[in-house]
Order: structure tokens, then sequence, then C-alpha cells
């Protein structure tokens, strides 16, 4: 009788549809794996852990994930899991052509189907380099199972000539003094080994360091995931404590929509604003919410964040580094003081709301972590612009931006491609002077292909040369979580879509104004029109990804994923292989 067999060690497991199968089937499944060395009884039900790893030698800042995969596997097997790693596309910034981003939604395709199509019942991603988090994140978050996430941690601080130096920043700073005259070519070289001097991501408050914060605040690591540096040896604990913790979500069934809520995106796009974090954060955010479901708008940055005060003493809006950051608090202590704009109850996945997780957060240094009473900078979130050059939206970061020039009107010099600005800044024929906003065309989504980091455009050498440091920038581009400038970024519709700053011309005048939200090019409806009869839409790519991108991909202010990729379809076990 049924009620006579032994009732099985385990509840039943997605995985068991691969490993529990007792016929030719299960045979194949099992002996193909045994060949690692596995013995039998790891496939007796215990939970099946996909380990999704974006280790490469090409990304170097995620140099040291093998390790750390080991540190993983250990917290797996402590708790009675099963682990298995896999290898998805990774995504170096510094070294992928001809930007990261083009290829975000291409891994986020790679993650999700390796996770569908494979025996897996629960999920650590290791991310780091930029697009590495939120393609990892939108993959898992279209399949919808137990999962959690852990960032490889920021590099050691850079030090040079006994001062620190911050990654990207201090590239943006450095090459604009070699270009003004004020810093030697082998000075500049001799910088290179000095700015990045162990494993890590970049240690400013770049995009890697924002994404690992924005993993954090959503609820989908464990406390301190920020900004524990990668050398640090609490890194690898935090790995291990990641791997026995994704065993028990398992066995509680805590899955990504159960964390990945409005509220916890609500309490993402504040601690941005509170970090003074990349405005990468919004497009990243925007296709996160849109693979789990969650409405996400880019109104919502603007009205949940713009007047949070930033906290963080951080290049490239200020001083310090992440390390510094880790050794004041971290994350959990600049949470703790916005407690109040925050949705405590929002459930996280170490099975605690993220109130109770920050409730005794210490501060132990507010040179580092400022307090909301005598904030950095106050009012520093990312504001939304609209206008006749922005229908749909840009953005700006008023905390990395020119206080006098938030509000500026200059006549446009116009650059209609990355190729032509390269061509064309250093020339001390170019008619511009400090006073003129730079304009950046056809670097959007499809514009580039992939929108790449080409915003925070370098001045001119005859303004540099005046000592002037920063213009208005105003391009459908993205700019690295590390630069700095007012730069207008992002704006929607771009230019190879046919929108308004396709239109566009050398001496329009530009008129912006962050307080009003406003960004207006001063021509006529009637001259717009004029102009878009004679616009000459650029071709499509002939083939290959570069073609099912720039056919597919959304808008900037929709997040730039591709429209077919927008929601999930599960984890449903797929029909057999054989």
């Amino acid at each position: 009788m049924d009620s006579q067999k032994p009732k099985p060690k385990y509840p039943f497991r997605r995985s068991q549809a691969w490993f529990g199968k007792q016929d030719r089937d299960g045979f194949m499944h099992r002996s193909w794996i045994k060949n690692q060395g596995y013995p039998h009884d790891e496939f007796d039900g215990r939970p099946v852990i996909g380990i999704c790893n974006t280790w490469s030698e090409l990304t170097p800042c995620n140099g040291h994930f093998r390790q750390l995969a080991e540190f993983v596997k250990r917290g797996v097997y402590e708790a009675g899991g099963f682990p298995l790693e896999f290898p998805v596309m990774s995504l170096g910034e510094t070294q992928l052509r001809p930007t990261a981003m083009l290829f975000r939604n291409l891994a986020s395709m790679d993650v999700e189907e390796s996770i569908r199509g494979n025996p897996i019942d629960g999920v650590v991603l290791l991310m780091g380099c930029d697009k590495t988090t939120p393609s990892l994140m939108m993959g898992a978050a279209s399949c919808d199972l137990p999962t959690i996430g852990l960032s490889g941690g920021p590099m050691l601080n850079g030090k040079f000539r006994g001062k620190d130096i911050g990654s990207g920043t201090g590239v943006w700073q450095m090459s604009e003094m070699v270009r003004a005259g004020e810093m030697t070519m082998d000075e500049f070289t001799a910088a290179e080994s000095c700015m990045h001097r162990s494993s890590g991501t970049c240690m400013t408050m770049g995009t890697a360091s924002t994404m690992a914060s924005m993993v954090e605040a959503l609820g989908m690591s464990l406390p301190e995931n920020a900004a524990i540096p990668a050398a640090d040896t609490r890194r690898n604990r935090l790995a291990q404590l990641t791997g026995r913790r994704i065993v028990e979500m398992v066995n509680e069934d805590l899955r990504m929509s159960k964390i990945l809520t409005r509220q916890a995106f609500e309490n993402a796009i504040r601690t941005n604003a509170a970090i003074g974090g990349s405005t990468n954060a919004v497009i990243h955010l925007l296709a996160i919410a849109g693979r789990i479901g969650v409405k996400l708008t880019l109104d919502d940055f603007d009205r949940l964040g713009a007047e949070v005060p930033c906290l963080l003493n951080l290049q490239p809006s200020g001083k310090y580094l992440m390390e510094d950051f880790y050794y004041a608090g971290g994350l959990p202590a600049v949470l703790r003081d916005i407690t109040p704009l925050l949705h405590t109850e929002a459930l996280t996945v170490n099975g605690h709301t993220i109130g109770e997780n920050i409730a005794d957060a210490p501060n132990y240094n507010r040179e580092v972590i400022q307090s909301p009473e005598s904030p950095f900078m106050p009012a520093a979130g990312i504001a939304v612009l609209r206008g006749n050059l922005a229908p749909d939206g840009a953005v700006i970061k008023p905390s990395a931006a020119s206080a006098h020039l938030l509000k500026h009107r200059g006549r446009a010099v116009v650059f209609e491609n990355a190729e032509d600005f390269h061509a064309r800044i250093d020339d001390e024929e170019l008619d511009v002077d400090e006073h003129c906003v730079l304009v950046l065309k056809n670097c959007g989504p499809k514009g580039y292909p992939g929108m790449a980091e080409v915003g925070n455009m370098p001045l001119p050498p005859k303004v540099l040369r005046k000592g002037i440091t920063d213009m208005v920038r105003i391009s459908d581009a993205r700019m690295s979580g590390t630069a700095y400038g007012t730069v207008v970024l992002h704006t929607s519709p771009e230019a190879a879509a046919g929108g308004p700053l396709a239109l566009v011309r050398n001496g329009d005048m530009i008129e912006l104004d962050v307080a009003a939200r406003r960004l207006h090019v001063e021509v006529s409806d009637e001259e717009f029109a004029r102009r878009r009869a004679e616009w000459v839409a650029p071709e499509v790519p002939k083939r290959g990804w570069y073609k099912l991108y720039v056919e597919h991909v959304q808008q900037a202010h929709l997040g730039a994923d591709l429209d077919f990729l927008v929601g999930g379809s599960g984890a449903g076990v797929p029909r057999e292989s054989h």
C-alpha cells in the first residue's frame, strides 16, 4: 500500500523532474553529472542551487569570482543543498565594445534561459561590474525562483602620490588636466596601476557600487553586501552566509516576486538619492521592475527621490571612497538615517524586514555618512526634465552638477555622433565658449547602438585653459556613474528614433532650468516640422544581435529593455530533452 512506502526525505523539488526520475531519462541526468565525482545521495531531493557566475578575465571587476563561488558552495553544502555553478555572459565595462549596455538584455536572456532550462531550485547571482548586476537581476526576475544576490565588492582605495584617487572619477579629472597642459602623459600613465590595486569594482559611487547598493536596498541581498571591499575576507564570509541562506529560501519558497514589490522599488529610489547614486540606476531599476511586473515610471524617480538629501560624501560627488564607506557603517547606516522615508515593512532575502535589518545599524564616521539634519547635499536626487527637447523625459544628477549651471541659457554646439565630437572638440577653430551648450546626438539605445557612456563629453581645451571645468552638456547617451558635471542624459525619444534632439542645429538657443524641470530649445513648431521633413532615419543593422536589438529596444524612459522581454515566463519545467 502507498501508506507503507517510506516518506521522501525532502519535499518535491523542481530539480526532481530531472534527478528524481527512476527511468532512462533520470539515469542520463544523474549519470552525466556523476562524471564530476558527485555521490548518488546528492540527487536525493536536496535543493539544487545554481550559482550564476559572471567570472571572466575580460571583466576585471569580476576576476575574483572563482574564489567567491567556492565560499558560496561551502555555505550551500553546510545548509544541506547541492550547489552547481554555471557561467553566463560577462559584461565588462572597461573592455567590451561598443558598450556593455548593448549586451545587458542579451545577458539577461542567457541568465533567464539558463535558469529555466536546468535542474535548479534556487539561484545565487554573482555580480559586480556595472551591467552584470541588472542583467542577472532581470533574467532571474523573469523566472521568479528563490534568488539572492551577491556582489563582488569594490576595490581598495586608489593611492597616487600620497592621495586617494577614485576609479573612473580620477581618470576624468586627470585626462582633463593632460588636455589643459597641467599634467604630463608620463604622470598620467604612472597613475594607472596606482588607481586599481586590488580585485573588485570601481571604488567610487559609480554604477557598480550604485547597483550593489540597489540590490541591498531592494532587499535582494544580505545586509552589508554593497560596501565590503572585494579584498576584505568579510566578503568571503558574506558569500558563505549567502550560500546557507539560499537553501533556507528554497525551503521557505521565498521567491523574487515576494521581495521585489512596489515598496521595495520606492525604497531603492530614495536610497539612490541618499547615496548620490548613478543615473544609470534609473534605466536598470525600470527594466528590473518591468520584468517582475511592478509598475514603475520615470516620474517616480523625481517624485520620490528628488528632494531626498545626499548623505554620502563620496566620489564623484564628494571626497571619500567605498572602502571608507564600509568602515563608516556601509549602506545599513545610510538606510537607518533615512528610515522615515522607507517602507520599513518591506521583506528582504534574510526573512526579516528592512526595518529590522537596519534598526541598530551604527554610524562610525559622520564625515563620510552625514546626517539628515546636516546632509552632504540637500535635495540631491535625480531630477527628471521635460520640454520640447525631451517630451518623454531626460535626467540630470544635481549632486554631480555645478550649481550655477542648473539654470542656464546657451547657444547649441551640435555634434551628430561620437565620432563627430572626437574629430572636432579639440579644434581651436571650433566656435564654442563656456556659455555654450554641447549637444551630442545618436548615442541612445538605437543610435550607438546600446546607449554608451559618452554623455559626459570632455570640454574643449580652449575652455579648459580658462580654468573652466564644467559646461552644460545634453545627449541621448548615458554617462559613467563615476563621472560628474552638469550633464543632461537619456533624452527621450532619442535622436536615432526621430526625437527632437535629432532636429537641433548649431546656434539654436537651449534653456535648462532644473528647478522648473524644464529642457527647452527655442525653435518653433513650424521650424521643427520643416526640419523633420528633411530628417533621414539611420540604417538598421543588417544581421545578428545588433539587428534584433535595434528593432526591439525600448526607449530610455522605459528602461531600454527589449519589448518582447518585458514580463516573465516563470520557471515551469520544460519538456524532456530525450
